[in-house]
């Protein structure tokens, strides 16, 4: 007996499937015989003598609310024949079962609740959330989340305008706020530091401030530029530490993999270990925001901007009271993540070159005792192969008590047809769920979702997509700041933070607020740009069939070589900090391992593509010659800095820029010491 066909067939009713091609399907040779799961082809033995079968077998079966068909040949049946019914086979039921890209219904919740308006849809996400603590008003968030999402890539040319540029005389003179942060999340870690070296700071938050549809997971080392920044003390960062980990798991499927894409579990016991209380976090940052003499403006909706060559213009939504409230400050960040209008007007058709449309909940209990240690995190987990054009992947990180938070997510390019769906993401999680962790749903103490798009931009260069404008500059997701692998954009911003600072302080110290300065404050990494190529390899692009193990085959074969590597190296490569030899040495040795690898990879990205990462590893090689050249430059900058800052403050910025271009851009961070000190607002 051997396999000669596998194929994923991108629908959940498997039955529909199973009497296709038991009563419809008609092969143009052999004798069709009806099995409980598909059928048998027999031919006629070849051989007088011969008692064993010529036949082939087809057979379906369902995982991760998809269908599966294999074929085995027993015997030897006609090699033309078995050809031709292969080729017939696949033909007929691409025809029948093509990709569905379902959309959201339109819904009009003063006629009825949201839950009454998508049950028929999506009955499972309806039932659970039911039975979480705020279901109705989360939903509806999700519901929002995928409708602005799919409305700025449905429309990617035609981006509603929102920020404008206006003369001075349309503004008053004097400005409230050195700065006025929109999105709470991100936004109020880096606004608190801000606020902290003296800045007058505003925040503006569409929801009620603290409520986070994420958690966070970080390391220690990392959390450490919370410290240095001076944000927290010691003894607070541990307060919102939720747990600490021994380990964690990266594992992908792989029982149909070939042996050379078969991997043991890699083990990162310092990678996303630490549970942070993000609620808590929030809420802490907005205190110490507050302290510091800022303000927060929750439950208000950012609606535009006026910028003028002095100031900034913001008019908003109070939505409780539907009144207007209008701001006026020295530059506007915008922290709004993947939705941003902003990111979406400054980029026009290029906002992002992918997304990790992810979905998931806090559960408070409800396991059985062996299902899972809360020792112990699974950060990076697939349990099948393909399913409906994406290949999903689970995060599990035990939290305080009984917490235990979700995520399943897949790698996903943006395409108009095919956005990426968050609802039929969270259908799918309650239907599977189960098959990943033993448990049974509804003995499961739902607390929270978590949810929301995680963006990525494929830079080749440091300048090639917009994060500024004049008075105007991005953070976190909204300037994609995310890394290829494991980070989301706290992570990636937290791990940039001091640089981020350092640069946006120098900015404002010297009014150099035109875009041609603030697009130097950017946490741009040479090599990150290199590997973009290992999340291009985890997406299945839109309307293709490909093989259903070849994702878990690619991600095996890396990860199953970075399991045969001493931690540090893994530990390095998952936290962005790999430099050109560490990841050179990796790439020629994953393709000595697996020659096919590169086939297996360039099978589903194209030429230009290939062009463009030969360019990123080029200019990575460059810069990391240059940065060994140049390793005196930081130490140069920081002995010059009281001579030149004060005299020429525009090439003192730019100085910086390049002392950060050849430490922190190259995942060779500086250390923070003493750099940031507390300023007087100019204004």
């Amino acid at each position: 007996m051997k396999e000669i066909l596998y194929l994923e067939i991108p629908t959940p009713n498997t039955q529909s499937v199973c009497t296709w091609l038991q009563e419809e399907f008609k092969p143009r040779t052999g004798e069709k015989h009806i099995t409980p799961d598909g059928f048998r082809l027999k031919f006629p033995f070849t051989d007088a003598t011969k008692t064993e079968p010529n036949e082939l077998s087809a057979f379906l079966w369902s995982l991760q609310r998809t269908t599966y068909l294999k074929v085995f040949r027993v015997g030897n049946p006609p090699k033309t024949d078995q050809q031709q019914f292969i080729q017939q086979l696949e033909t007929e039921l691409r025809q029948q079962f093509p990709h569905q890209y379902p959309e959201p219904p339109e819904i009009d919740l003063s006629q009825q609740s949201i839950f009454e308006a998508l049950a028929d849809n999506y009955p499972l996400t309806v039932k659970y959330f039911q039975k979480m603590p705020n279901g109705d008003s989360d939903l509806q968030r999700v519901y929002w989340w995928e409708k602005r999402w799919r409305e700025g890539v449905l429309n990617p040319k035609k981006p509603k305008q929102i920020i404008f540029s206006v003369p001075d005389s349309s503004t008053n003179s004097t400005p409230q706020y050195d700065l006025i942060y929109v999105g709470g999340a991100l936004g109020v870690i880096h606004a608190a530091v801000m606020a902290r070296l003296g800045y007058r700071v505003l925040l503006m938050e569409r929801l009620p401030f603290g409520r986070m549809n994420r958690e966070w997971n970080i390391s220690r080392s990392e959390i450490q530029s919370l410290i240095d920044l001076g944000l927290f003390s010691k003894a607070e960062v541990e307060s919102l530490i939720a747990r600490e980990y021994k380990d964690g798991f990266h594992k992908f499927f792989d029982a149909n993999n070939p042996p050379v894409a078969k991997a043991p579990v890699l083990h990162t016991p310092t990678v996303l270990n630490v549970a942070l209380d993000a609620e808590k976090l929030l809420r802490s940052c907005g205190e110490k925001l507050r302290q510091a003499g800022g303000d927060i403006w929750d439950e208000t909706e950012f609606i535009r901007a006026d910028i003028a060559s002095s100031q900034v213009l913001l008019k908003s939504l109070h939505l409780p009271t539907q009144s207007e409230r209008i701001a006026t400050g020295r530059l506007l960040v915008d922290a709004m993540g993947t939705a941003s209008p902003i990111a979406w007007q400054l980029n026009g058709g290029r906002a992002f070159d992918s997304v990790c449309p992810t979905v998931g909940a806090v559960i408070d209990g409800g396991f059985e005792p062996d299902v899972w240690d809360s020792k112990y995190g699974d950060v990076l987990n697939s349990h099948g192969d393909i399913s409906r054009g994406r290949q999903l992947i689970w995060e599990l990180f035990p939290g305080a008590g009984n917490e235990l938070t979700f995520y399943l997510f897949h790698y996903h390019q943006v395409n108009p047809k095919n956005p990426g769906s968050l609802l039929e993401m969270y259908e799918d999680f309650f239907t599977i769920l189960p098959e990943y962790r033993r448990c049974d749903l509804d003995q499961l103490v739902w607390k929270k979702p978590t949810f929301g798009y995680i963006p990525g931009h494929f830079s080749a260069r440091s300048r090639d997509r917009k994060v500024a404008y004049d008075r105007l500059i991005a953070i976190g997701d909204a300037a994609s700041l995310q890394s290829p692998l494991v980070f989301t954009g706290f992570g990636s911003l937290v791990r940039n933070l001091s640089r981020l600072t350092d640069l946006l302080n120098t900015a404002l110290k010297h009014d150099l607020l035109q875009v041609k300065h603030l697009n130097q404050i950017r946490a741009y990494q040479s090599n990150i740009s290199v590997t973009w190529l290992f999340s291009k390899g985890m997406m299945v692009p839109t309307d293709r069939h490909l093989p259903p193990q070849k994702i878990n085959s690619i991600l095996n074969t890396f990860f199953g070589l970075l399991a045969s590597e001493p931690t540090a190296v893994a530990d390095t490569f998952i936290k962005d900090r790999a430099d050109w030899w560490t990841f050179t040495r990796l790439a020629l040795k994953a393709a000595r391992t697996n020659p096919k690898l590169l086939v297996w990879i360039l099978d589903f990205i194209t030429f230009n593509e290939i062009i463009r990462w030969m360019f990123n590893y080029l200019n990575f090689t460059v810069l990391a010659l240059v940065s060994g050249l140049l390793s005196w430059v930081p130490r140069f900058s920081r002995w010059i800095q009281p001579w030149l800052e004060p005299r020429y403050p525009g090439i003192w910025m730019r100085l910086l820029t390049v002392s950060y271009a050849l430490t922190d851009g190259l995942g060779q961070p500086q250390t923070p010491g003493n750099k940031l000190v507390q300023v007087k607002s100019p204004v």
